[in-house]
């Protein structure tokens, strides 16, 4: 198991490594000059070459990503050019909206999914097992902010039962929040369901035929008895499934904080390329980037953990 989780550990590194790169060449790909920008509307070229040397935008990028990553290890992630701001600070003072957004929309998907999933498995081909896979379906096919768009109208508009936009601070506000945070929760929990639904009736069902519980069943274990040792088997494939729809989560997350105007991580990425603010964007990818891998890494071991099969297969590679 400690051979398993070293050996995955390097692989996340790497992969972070990698990630670090496109992440910077990636801003400087974007179109526009942030110091052309931050020079305001009549820039003089000397004001534009004050400011590209005040943010190190005049030196080739290998130095550029060397300083940068040099400092990030350290924890600096540099300044926002537009309020001078430590990037650390701004990341800080967004993320646990984003956090909050996920976790819930993450609680959310998972139980509905599940619940959806085993009541489709065990009542294969009755009108239940219709309802959920057309749940599914519904969850698979429609985009966020079609979604979102839809609830603020029925809900907000029509209904007036909840805030159409806005956030508030669970600390400040806890009704508050609540309110501003059921619509966005779930719109980004949709999506998730539907995949755990799907991954868990398909796994039960697997499982129901597997010979062991043809032997369980022959042995007079109740219906019930097989359903619940087939159910944890099936949960291990789910858990990796959940782990992998992060990246959908995170991407979102992003058209839903703008949706319903909520002060996370993707509204300030999509700020910060709208005013060409590069050390946010970098910040707020790499930050989210880091936390992907990190989670697909726990996600891994628990894997591993709970089927002793897939660390012999790493082992033996």
């Amino acid at each position: 198991m400690i051979e398993f989780i070293l050996r995955r550990t390097g692989a996340a590194v790497v992969t972070l490594f990698l990630a670090s790169i496109a992440v910077f060449l990636g801003v400087r790909a974007l179109p526009g000059d942030p110091a052309t920008v931050l020079a305001g509307e009549s820039p003089t070229p000397q004001a534009i070459a004050a400011i590209r040397k005040q943010f190190g935008l005049d030196q080739p990028l290998p130095l550029q990503y060397l300083h940068y990553m040099g400092q990030a290890l350290q924890g600096n992630l540099g300044l926002s050019t537009q309020d001078k701001a430590p990037v650390t600070q701004v990341l800080g003072e967004r993320l646990p909206v984003t956090l909050e957004l996920t976790f819930l929309a993450i609680v959310v998907g998972v139980l509905v999914g599940v619940l959806a999933g085993i009541l489709s498995a065990v009542r294969r081909g009755t009108a239940v097992d219709y309802a959920a896979n057309g749940f599914g379906l519904f969850g698979l096919s429609v985009p966020h902010f079609w979604l979102g768009l839809l609830g603020i109208v029925v809900f907000s508009v029509h209904w007036h039962v909840l805030p159409a936009s806005g956030f508030v601070g669970l600390a400040d506000d806890p009704v508050g929040n609540l309110e501003r945070m059921v619509m966005p929760v779930l719109v980004l929990g949709l999506g998730l369901s539907a995949v755990v639904m799907r991954q868990t009736r398909s796994s039960l069902l697997s499982q129901l035929n597997a010979e062991y519980v043809r032997t369980a069943r022959s042995k007079g274990l109740s219906r019930a008895q097989q359903i619940r040792h087939a159910l944890r088997n099936s949960l291990t494939t789910v858990t990796t499934v959940v782990g992998l729809q992060l990246a959908g989560l995170i991407s979102g997350a992003v058209i839903t904080e703008q949706i319903f105007v909520i002060p996370g991580f993707g509204k300030l990425i999509v700020d910060g390329v709208s005013s060409r603010n590069y050390p946010v964007i970098q910040g707020a990818v790499l930050v989210t980037v880091a936390g992907y891998v990190v989670i697909n890494l726990l996600v891994d071991i628990t894997y591993a953990y709970l089927d002793p099969r897939l660390r012999m297969a790493g082992g033996s590679q």
